[in-house]
């Protein structure tokens, strides 16, 4: 009797399937995320993700057999994405630099991004419907984390009047966020840069003199 000839996938070829999937997924929660944006949540579904995918619905539910299975997912991957912008954007800063007005920049950079648009519609959503906020929560949490770790790196000689420096970090926030979502659901003309200089100018009186 003939024998019968066995090929063993080798690593290599293990790992490059590996690689195929993982970018596959990335292919459906990039495209889960630009759903989200033009479309809503609401009107976002595993079929419009497919589609925008360039994948069957088959293929897109092999990987997450839910919409919420790819909305976890996407999240995680928002998330990710939001904190390595940010970080970069902060520890980007040149030394001698204006740090207040740099900072201000940094968040408004943020918060104009497609990717808090996303966070933004997710957490509307969410008003509503515990499991998608039950998977949103941890990722907000973890972002002011280091939102705040980011700006204590930023301003170290701001550390001794923390209740001033609190209070400078949500302006900051509330302030560039409020701005950000206005231009989302009334596009108008704002006048930013008028803003920006009265936010800075409260920033500065908060801040310590060797900051201001």
């Amino acid at each position: 009797m003939a024998k019968r000839s066995t090929k063993a996938s080798g690593p290599g070829e293990q790992g490059w399937q590996a690689q195929k999937s993982a970018a596959t997924r990335d292919q459906i929660l990039g495209a889960a995320v630009r759903c989200i944006v033009e479309l809503g949540y609401s009107r976002t579904t595993t079929m419009k993700i497919a589609e925008r995918a360039g994948l069957s619905r088959g293929a897109t539910l092999h990987h997450f057999p839910s919409k919420l299975d790819i909305i976890r997912a996407a999240v995680d991957y928002l998330h990710e994405k939001r904190l390595r912008a940010f970080r970069n954007s902060v520890t980007s800063i040149p030394e001698g630099t204006d740090r207040i007005k740099a900072a201000t920049e940094a968040y408004w950079q943020h918060a104009t991004h497609p990717i808090f648009v996303a966070f933004f519609e997710l957490s509307v959503a969410a008003r509503t419907d515990k499991e998608l906020e039950a998977i949103l929560r941890p990722a907000q949490t973890a972002f002011d984390e280091e939102w705040y770790k980011t700006a204590q790196e930023l301003f170290p000689e701001w550390q001794s009047d923390k209740e001033a420096f609190d209070l400078a970090l949500s302006l900051v926030q509330h302030l560039m966020e409020g701005i950000a979502v206005s231009y989302m659901t009334h596009p108008r003309q704002h006048n930013l840069d008028r803003l920006r200089e009265y936010l800075e100018d409260r920033l500065r009186e908060l801040a310590p003199e060797e900051i201001r």
